[in-house]
């Protein structure tokens, strides 16, 4: 009996700390009108090598955050594996995120596929941060891990 209560106990710990990352999630992601990475398609990036627009006709619901993809081949595959495509930091750009631990816009055509994750930059009005994050990748994605922990525990 005790241990069928401690198991219980632990179950719902686990499910409360995963619910509660999920609406932390949806709560800081860069989306307008909940569409993440401006309507994008996150698998594209992936397996296209490039940003491609999705459409809605393809859209996936991933812990409340819309994704649209370009193609039912891409969506199926969104809906099978969605971390492996979530974009980092909440689809905020990368760089702003480790050097400042600040939220700021992205251009979804500038990004980067590093060790199978997706990252995002600011590239407008003459600055392009993906040149920046990469001349100390390591030093800032480590900040920029940090940086979102904290945020996500807002």
């Amino acid at each position: 009996m005790k241990k069928t209560i401690l198991s219980i106990g632990f179950i719902l710990m686990i499910t409360f700390a995963y619910t509660q990352t999920s609406i932390n999630k949806t709560k800081h992601a860069n989306t307008e009108k909940n569409i993440a990475i401006d309507g994008y398609d996150p698998v594209a990036y992936f397996t296209q090598n490039k940003a491609i627009k999705g459409n809605k006709k393809f859209a996936v619901s991933v812990d409340g955050i819309i994704y649209y993809c370009s193609s039912q081949v891409n969506k199926d595959l969104l809906v099978k594996t969605p971390t492996k495509y979530e974009p980092q930091y909440g689809g905020w750009c990368a760089y702003a995120m480790g050097a400042k631990g600040t939220k700021v816009e992205i251009d979804p055509e500038t990004f980067k596929i590093k060790d199978g994750k997706l990252y995002l930059f600011y590239n407008k009005t003459f600055t392009n941060t993906l040149p920046l994050w990469n001349k100390d990748e390591a030093n800032l994605k480590t900040k920029a891990d940090e940086n979102w922990k904290i945020i996500l525990s807002k």
